[in-house]
């Protein structure tokens, strides 16, 4: 008995020593998964998580884009936009904790998100809350700071509904573009339909199509 405790007790620090390595090896797959800046979900985390949520019910898709973000970067410098889009991740953050959402920096000062809605008036309300929070003032270095933001959202029904995240994303940065070029703080698609060309996947005009370019930001 005595020869048997003496092999447990020694193991102990073994044991110990396997669950401190897999809690580091976790905390850095976690760390891999998530934008160094904003601390929020990179694209593949963000897909995985975003499709389960689509699955379990009616949702809505989100393009969140900044307006003003360039003039903030080219008058008060690199180091005041990136905490511009620090303060933009820790208030998505937030938002999403409370409306149980999905959250990705999709690059720049682009965002997209996944969130469960109960109906239209439901997706609105959301969406002006959304913007509120966007929209409040971040002090960098004693100035007060203030971006806009265009978002477009697109609402999708597992139960109707025939298409996957790709094609959502892309409607609703369709929607978003189209609010930037109105001035509208949000825009919603009415359907499912693409309205205009898709090039390399991705709506014509956007970074990485052939021959686009984008509205200012």
């Amino acid at each position: 008995m005595s020869e048997l405790l003496f092999a447990a007790a020694a193991g102990l620090p073994m044991a110990a020593g396997w669950s401190l390595h897999a809690l580091r090896l976790r905390h850095r797959v976690e760390a891999a998964r998530r934008d160094p800046l904003t601390g929020l979900l990179t694209r593949d985390a963000f897909a995985e998580r975003a499709t389960k949520v689509l699955a379990g019910g009616r949702s809505a898709v989100y393009v969140i884009d900044l307006d003003r973000f360039k003039e903030i970067n080219d008058t008060h410098g690199h180091a005041a936009g990136d905490a511009v889009i620090e303060a933009t991740g820790r208030r998505l953050a937030e938002w999403a904790a409370v409306n149980d959402a999905t959250v990705v920096r999709l690059g720049g000062d682009e965002f997209a998100a996944v969130a469960r809605v109960l109906s239209l008036a439901d997706l609105s309300w959301t969406l002006a809350e959304l913007t509120r929070a966007i929209e409040e003032p971040v002090m960098v270095d004693g100035r007060s700071l203030t971006v806009g933001a265009s978002i477009g959202a697109v609402a999708y029904d597992p139960r109707t509904d025939d298409v996957d995240l790709s094609a959502l994303l892309r409607l609703a940065d369709e929607q978003m573009y189209a609010a930037k070029r109105s001035g509208a703080d949000w825009l919603t698609a009415v359907d499912l339909t693409a309205q205009s060309r898709t090039v390399n996947g991705r709506r014509a005009g956007r970074a990485g199509t052939s021959g686009g370019t984008e509205a200012a930001a």
